[in-house]
């Protein structure tokens, strides 16, 4: 059964997405499921720190940026709206270049709170980044 309120398309995703950070770090939405999404981030200039690997801030915005369009997938959004509360990040093995891929499932999908799990895997599915986000859900003014 699919989690999602309503349907949608990951090029609307795309669309709202590219004048934000998302687009500035060259985040794409790239698929979904019944109760995931994806998004795939380059690893290059934009999204390293000084030592040429991907920075963890990076990381953590790819990761943000997937569970709360994930949660709000979720949610009437003319009623709702979640946000950002709590995130933490283990950083696991380091990428220097290429494509990551991020996918976001729930852990729980509440009235007031969600909490969203993100891993960040590098081309060949070893894990890059493991994240845990919790998001308020209020009622939207």
């Amino acid at each position: 059964m699919s989690i999602w309120f309503q349907e949608f398309e990951l090029s609307q995703l795309n669309e709202r997405s590219a004048p934000t950070l998302d687009g500035s770090l060259g985040v794409t939405y790239s698929a979904f499921g019944e109760d995931w999404l994806a998004a795939t981030m380059p690893v290059d200039r934009r999204t390293h720190q000084p030592f040429g690997r991907l920075h963890g801030g990076a990381s953590a915005a790819l990761a943000e940026s997937l569970g709360s369009v994930g949660a709000n997938l979720c949610v009437d959004t003319k009623r709702y709206l979640c946000v950002g509360q709590s995130l933490n990040a283990s950083h696991i093995s380091s990428v220097r270049e290429g494509l990551v891929t991020g996918t976001a499932r729930p852990i729980h999908l509440g009235v007031s709170s969600h909490v969203w799990q993100i891993d960040i895997r590098k081309p060949g599915g070893a894990l890059v980044c493991l994240v845990s986000l919790t998001l308020a859900v209020l009622t939207a003014r």
